[in-house]
């Protein structure tokens, strides 16, 4: 097994990214952890949280030695304005896309095996002129990727999504046959390669109440999702559904799938945030690189309080070290 570093970007300076970050570096761990971030403004949240965190400087990533508890190697991005917690400042979005930038492309280019991202402020980043509507959509433009998908992953429950980010008006015009192909293909896909499962069972959601009970309530289970479906299985995916959503997340309907794929953002992510949230992971599968990230937002009003958690970060390191631990010989496929 080779050692890989993992980069972690500090997220939107004004929220709970620092604090969370600070808080992960007091924790132990074996993997070589590179913070990206202002080093200055880490030292400032420090001193105000009072967290005994070492911040050390590094020239360059490759720098970077086994993480020590208490200790964060930071490699240090500037922030454009002075950060206050809680108070978002427009000229800090550039900051943030830098870090996101260092580590996207440092993941490209083999300086870093993983990226796990703290959260960033959308509507912020929008604000400031950039067309920006998550860390999904900005990492797979930048590896040019066509087709990112999301997944959310709590333990053997994970839940990846055929929409992400959309009003809900737009989400079945969205919903097409093309859409559905590529999506599971991705899904099943990675499912093999990341996570190891060699025949991934993936049960799908329908779009309508009741998956549209043959038409009555909907068409889309009838004339897209469920021939779809068929095709897949014919091309030798396990692949059920559409079941209906209501049902869908209880223990007996779970039992034995690998993945559920919902057909919206809220429809997947609801019920998975309800069983646990705080402890999911984001993970961003069809990108030629490995990234995690937390299950929450900025929360602007704990940052510098103290009172932010950790254990969703804590959740996406250890998942990123284990996605990392592949063999030597394995590691160039991570790069095409």
């Amino acid at each position: 097994m080779r050692e890989s570093i993992i980069a972690v970007s500090t997220g939107e300076p004004a929220g709970i990214g620092p604090d969370i970050c600070l808080m992960a570096a007091m924790d132990a761990s074996t993997d070589p952890l590179v913070f990206l971030g202002d080093a200055e403004m880490l030292r400032a949240r420090a001193d105000m949280l009072n967290y005994p965190v070492d911040i050390r400087v590094l020239n360059a990533p490759q720098a970077a030695t086994r993480h020590q508890a208490g200790e964060m190697q930071v490699l240090h991005i500037a922030s454009h304005a002075p950060v206050v917690p809680g108070r978002l400042d427009q000229r800090n979005a550039q900051y943030v896309l830098k870090m996101l930038r260092e580590g996207g492309s440092g993941c490209l280019q083999g300086r870093y095996g993983a990226l796990v991202t703290a959260p960033v402020h959308k509507s912020i980043i929008a604000a400031s002129g950039v067309a920006f509507t998550g860390h999904t959509e900005f990492l797979a433009e930048l590896c040019g990727t066509p087709l990112p998908v999301m997944l959310l992953s709590r333990g053997s429950l994970r839940v990846a999504l055929v929409t992400t980010h959309l009003p809900l008006r737009e989400v079945p015009d969205a919903i097409t046959a093309a859409r559905l192909r590529a999506i599971v293909a991705v899904l099943h896909g990675d499912l093999q390669r990341l996570f190891h499962l060699p025949a991934p069972r993936i049960l799908v959601l329908g779009l309508n109440p009741h998956a549209g009970e043959d038409g009555a309530l909907g068409s889309e289970e009838r004339d897209i999702i469920a021939p779809t479906l068929a095709e897949l299985r014919a091309a030798g995916m396990d692949v059920v559904g559409p079941r209906s959503a209501d049902t869908a997340f209880t223990a007996e309907s779970l039992a034995g799938f690998d993945a559920v794929l919902a057909m919206y953002h809220d429809q997947g992510l609801t019920p998975l945030k309800a069983q646990g949230f705080g402890e999911i992971v984001n993970v961003t599968l069809g990108l030629p690189i490995i990234r995690t990230s937390v299950d929450h937002g900025t929360a602007l009003t704990l940052a510098g309080t103290g009172k932010a958690k950790h254990q969703s970060l804590k959740a996406a390191l250890s998942l990123a070290a284990t996605l990392v631990e592949v063999p030597e010989e394995d590691g160039p496929e991570r790069a095409q």
